[in-house]
């Protein structure tokens, strides 16, 4: 695969937010695939498709069903405008957070995918923001970007070989692009360039346990 072109495919964004009067972290992830919206969207609510580009999923995925992600987070299904967005929590080491998956058909051949993640910043802690920044999250979505790519482009994805990929050098590569990207954006919404750099790279070894590489 083309880890670079991947890499440069997505839109990364972090800005600051409320919900319920309380502070926010928003990060945003998008990609636009060549693939219909009616498509984009069963790839995204069936559970017999998801594991085939991210992992499996049990529960009921129809409104105000409860889901479980195997080996990950689980949660609510808060909101569904078929085949324009839904909206979950997601539950996971005992924290809750806000997924909204938005799609946009561009043309009857391509469809953007946005996904915002929502955390409430107090929940975060300023010291584990400083230490990880959005990466923590952010190399989670540019995997699954990923999957969903190459789910569209050959249908051969293996998530669960996810963690032995992360190993290989092309795996490697990846989670470093990835964690510099998403330091790019953390300095654009106006964090400190030294902080964020510093946590790209924990956040990187975090990830593949491997010693952080020269950012790039």
């Amino acid at each position: 695969m083309d880890i670079e072109t991947q890499i440069e495919a997505v839109d990364r964004g972090l800005t600051s937010g409320t919900r319920d009067g309380a502070a926010t972290h928003v990060q945003t992830i998008a990609q636009t695939y060549r693939a219909p919206i009616d498509d984009v969207w069963d790839a995204f609510t069936s559970p017999e498709r998801i594991p085939r580009w991210f992992l499996p999923v049990s529960g009921d995925l129809r409104l105000g069903g409860r889901y479980a992600i195997e080996g990950n987070a689980s949660g609510t299904v808060e909101s569904c405008d078929a085949p324009r967005s839904f909206g979950v929590t997601w539950e996971y080491g005992g924290g809750v957070t806000w997924v909204t998956v938005r799609l946009d058909e561009v043309d009857t051949e391509h469809t953007r995918v946005e996904l915002e993640h929502v955390a409430l910043a107090d929940d975060i802690g300023a010291e584990m923001w400083d230490q990880f920044g959005p990466g923590a999250t952010g190399l989670g979505w540019d995997g699954a970007m990923l999957g969903l790519a190459q789910h569209f482009t050959t249908g051969e994805v293996r998530p669960d070989n996810s963690a032995e990929w992360m190993q290989t050098d092309e795996g490697v590569r990846f989670m470093r692009l990835s964690a510099d990207r998403w330091a790019d954006a953390h300095i654009a919404s106006g964090a400190d360039a030294a902080t964020a750099r510093r946590a790209a790279d924990t956040t990187f070894a975090a990830y593949t346990g491997a010693e952080p590489a020269p950012m790039s």
